[in-house]
């Protein structure tokens, strides 16, 4: 099993985010184009594609179909990102074992070596050099054509319409989850400029389904603008948009760490899921959208089936219950959107009664992002914090230790107490063990850079 990024793709990582279709194009064309031997449900969005993604691929695997997954960043290994699941068996595997169809070492080898091979073609033609994300969605192509899979859903990496993703032609559907303000130096500093770039996966005659973007985390205004901007590229494209709105009325948390809602592709039946949160009901329902649309291209897809994938859809470190007693829940709660919807669902675990009692908080993000705005949605959604554990992610862009615990302290207007190590794992397991002792919630939250590095410790403590 692939554990760490090969070296040639870890040395691409110096070029950086530079979007741009011309080199994917090209390599693409230099492989004979596997993008070209599978169809593909290709999603976008600031928050929620990753959950979208996985709903629609267990799905899809519930119906029996050969499925290809393609997200990022991975959380505890490179392999990861590029996945095949066979099947309802595969569907099993991959519940009881969680690296079940992730690319495997001899696979990526050759396939990276094949790549490297076409890259370096680029480059003498006079092509600037690929990123690494541009390598990675190759090696992706090129592994899910060898794997003979029915259907791919591709996640974005970054925006939409200079990703490199963004080379298919004729795709099932489009899709367009939550949208706000993230990665503005790249994508622009306005919800329009942003909404602008996600909609550049609208392709002519295919259907594209957003959420509608009043139900989003956004004001007014931001979401009339949103509205504004997706229809007319929908209309510049000639694309048949679809605005949903996921029935968040119907909305019930069981005893069992689990939610039901109805789903109205679906027929209006009541599925369960063990993602948690009012927008998963969104991102399921534009998943259920997108996957009922390629019904007509595969019989097999039913409305049973997509019941029985939803309830089988895992996804890590978005609200994850890994624990129970003591309550340890893992949230990549990496912006201020994300924050919000954490404490909303945190609001709803157990009837509300958890939210009641004072948390311990593990905490680590990067300092390019907006930190006092992450923390203001904890407080503002009601968590308190007892103990807080600020570490030193393992990544050259984490923010300071001690100036991460100033600004929770600045936010809460308090001084909280302190725990004594800013080593991730250490940090963990102290926690947890205090945890076990006094029954205190523990959550462990903010980049996901930080969720995979301490994940594998937390499965090995329970």
């Amino acid at each position: 099993m692939a554990v760490q990024t090969p070296d040639f793709l870890t040395k691409a990582l110096k070029f950086g985010i530079n979007p741009g279709l011309a080199r994917i194009n090209r390599l693409c064309e230099l492989l004979n184009h596997p993008e070209k031997s599978f169809r593909v449900i290709h999603i976008a969005g600031t928050n929620g594609k990753g959950s979208a993604s996985a709903f629609a691929s267990s799905m899809l695997a519930a119906s029996g179909l050969k499925v290809g997954i393609f997200t990022s960043p991975f959380l505890e290994r490179f392999s990861e990102r590029i996945r095949v699941i066979d099947g309802r068996e595969g569907l099993r595997r991959y519940l009881e074992d969680d690296s079940y169809g992730e690319i495997p070492d001899d696979a990526l080898a050759r396939l990276s070596g094949m790549t490297k091979d076409a890259a370096a073609r680029l480059v003498e033609e006079g092509i600037e050099d690929p990123t690494e994300f541009e390598l990675v969605t190759a090696i992706c192509f090129l592994y899910f054509r060898d794997e003979n899979i029915d259907v791919a859903v591709m996640e974005t990496g970054l925006g939409g319409r200079l990703d490199s993703t963004n080379v298919f032609e004729d795709p099932i559907a489009s899709v367009i989850t939550s949208i706000g303000m993230d990665h503005m130096e790249i994508l622009g500093d306005t919800i329009s400029k942003i909404a602008y770039e996600k909609a550049g996966i609208f392709k002519a005659g295919r259907p594209a389904f957003c959420l509608d973007p009043s139900s989003m985390i956004l004001s007014p205004e931001e979401a009339a603008q949103a509205a504004d901007t997706l229809a007319a590229e929908a209309a510049d494209k000639e694309c048949s948009l679809r605005f949903i709105t996921p029935r968040t009325e119907t909305i019930e948390y069981t005893d069992n760490y689990t939610m039901r809602f109805a789903v109205d592709a679906l027929d209006g039946r009541i599925c369960e899921t063990s993602l948690l949160g009012d927008h998963q009901c969104g991102n399921c329902t534009l998943a259920a959208c997108a996957v009922m649309e390629a019904k007509e291209i595969f019989p097999s897809i039913t409305v049973d089936s997509c019941i029985e994938g939803i309830r089988d859809t895992v996804w890590k470190c978005r609200a994850e219950i890994i624990n129970k007693e003591p309550l340890v829940i893992l949230d990549g709660g990496h912006n201020p959107q994300g924050a919000e919807s954490f404490a909303a669902v945190y609001g709803r675990i157990s009837g509300g009664e958890i939210i009641k009692k004072a948390a311990r908080l593990v905490i680590g993000v990067m300092k390019d992002k907006d930190v006092e705005g992450i923390i203001g949605r904890y407080r503002e959604g009601g968590i308190k914090i007892a103990e807080v554990w600020p570490v030193r992610v393992n990544n050259p862009r984490t923010e300071d230790p001690d100036k991460l615990y100033n600004i929770i302290n600045k936010v809460y207007n308090e001084s909280i107490d302190r725990g004594s190590s800013d080593v991730p794992e250490t940090a963990v397991r102290l926690a947890f063990d205090k945890s076990g002792e006094d029954g205190m919630p523990l959550i462990i939250t903010g980049s996901l850079y930080l969720l995979g590095q301490v994940r594998g410790e937390i499965k090995r403590l329970i």
